[in-house]
């Protein structure tokens, strides 16, 4: 029996001076109750807590960390940058040097813009597509979170998912009402929406797959329907790749698609998970963005050396290691091993995985939405995260998020990962 005294001092202290005693939600446990663990270090595929417990990690820092925990690579890159001085306001060579690594895999970010993180990211990209379009209305998804600025917390997913909070309090309802919301998968709405709305319309942003209401994929004909709305009314079509970034494919969902947004954003997988994100696109679009055009963002640590020299590194081993499809193999076998582990003790489940993204969710039949997700069993999820803790396997505290794998997790990872599910699945 695994114990967290440690952890629950910690945390105890930590609620004294810090709200709900995290710094950001879904790390509080409410998803599945319990104490949140506080993690000591990481390396590979591992992660240790407070107490010295140790775990198989497919949280891997929501996302990120495809080489793994503390990438000596990466280490060695970042510690060199430290040497050299931790942030300068002043652009480096590593700016462009990242650049064109992002570019070479996503050509359709003819012009790009480092940020801080995957919501100032999306927070820019709109606001660049009102500047560009002159209209005011963003069309989004139900379930789809796209960071916590004020106009994209509506039916959003991620933490506010997990928490029953689809809008956040302090958000104005004059603002609210600029965004629109659809169901996700759902081509009719969409059609009908556009047929509408079109001409007001600045801009539509999609997870191509989703990631914030459980791992949730694109019916056939959905992304080019959603394509075809928004180049007949002249709007937008930003793609959120936050988390699908380098980690469907190299190229992200737009290249499994053969899909061309106006806009991507990406997240904290060009900087091998430190705080980065990057928003670019069509370059007369990008051109309106300051100095070049009237379109203001900045950031004083925008491009910071220490991200710059850890997203280098960690996508030159993704390009050299010929990830994320090196990860298929592995990725189909967790797949397939969850899923006998559920029939065979005769728990319900819909499993979903794209490259190394997977989710398991606790009901009968699809999940194509937000409205299907939330008809999963989140009690019997929270039994099977605690049974899988208690057997030394780290996964997302709330149904609504997805795991991950890394080019770290070993076959005998993958072997022992299953093993602990048996026992999970047949003790719930």
């Amino acid at each position: 029996m695994r114990t967290h005294q440690r952890s629950e001092a910690l945390f105890a202290e930590a609620s004294k001076r810090i709200p709900g005693g995290v710094d950001s939600p879904v790390r509080a446990f409410r998803g599945v109750g319990g104490t949140p663990l506080f993690i000591e270090r990481g390396q590979g595929s591992r992660v240790w807590d407070a107490d010295e417990n140790e775990y198989i990690d497919y949280v891997l820092s929501w996302g990120p960390l495809i080489l793994g925990h503390a990438h000596p690579r990466v280490v060695e890159a970042v510690c060199k940058a430290a040497s050299r001085g931790m942030s300068f306001g002043a652009p480096t060579e590593a700016e462009t040097d990242l650049a064109e690594l992002v570019q070479e895999a996503y050509p359709s970010m003819e012009l790009l813009r480092f940020v801080n993180s995957g919501t100032e990211a999306t927070m820019s990209a709109i606001r660049v597509a009102r500047g560009f379009t002159g209209r005011d209305l963003i069309v989004k998804f139900d379930g789809c979170y796209h960071g916590h600025a004020d106009g994209l917390l509506v039916k959003a997913g991620s933490g506010g998912a997990t928490l029953g909070i689809p809008d956040s309090a302090g958000v104005p309802a004059d603002y609210a009402r600029n965004t629109i919301t659809l169901p996700y998968n759902d081509a009719e709405a969409l059609e009908n929406l556009f047929f509408q709305e079109g001409k007001n319309i600045a801009a539509l942003i999609l997870e191509p797959i989703g990631g914030n209401m459980g791992l949730v994929v694109p019916d056939d004909g959905f992304i080019e329907a959603v394509r075809r709305a928004t180049k007949g009314s002249n709007s937008l079509l930003i793609f959120d790749e936050v988390m699908t970034g380098f980690r469907v494919a190299r190229g992200g969902a737009q290249d499994i698609y053969g899909i061309c947004p106006d806009l991507t954003t990406l997240g904290k997988v060009i900087g091998g998970g430190m705080p980065v994100g990057a928003y670019g696109g069509r370059r007369a679009v990008m051109e309106l963005v300051a100095p070049l055009g009237p379109v203001y963002q900045a950031g004083t640590l925008s491009g910071n050396p220490l991200a710059m020299a850890a997203g280098i590194e960690t996508l030159r081993v993704i390009r050299e290691e010929g990830l994320p499809e090196a990860l298929e193999e592995r990725g189909r076998q967790l797949e397939e091993g969850m899923a006998e582990a559920a029939r065979v003790a005769g728990v319900d489940t819909w499993g979903i995985r794209r490259g190394s993204m997977f989710c398991t969710f606790f009901q009968q039949g699809a999940v194509r939405n937000f409205e299907d997700a939330q008809r999963s069993d989140t009690e019997m999820y929270a039994r099977f995260f605690h049974a899988m803790l208690e057997r030394g396997i780290s996964m997302a505290p709330s149904q609504f998020e997805v795991g991950f794998l890394s080019s770290a997790h070993t076959e005998a990872d993958i072997e022992e990962t299953i093993r602990a599910a048996r026992e999970a699945f047949a003790a719930i």
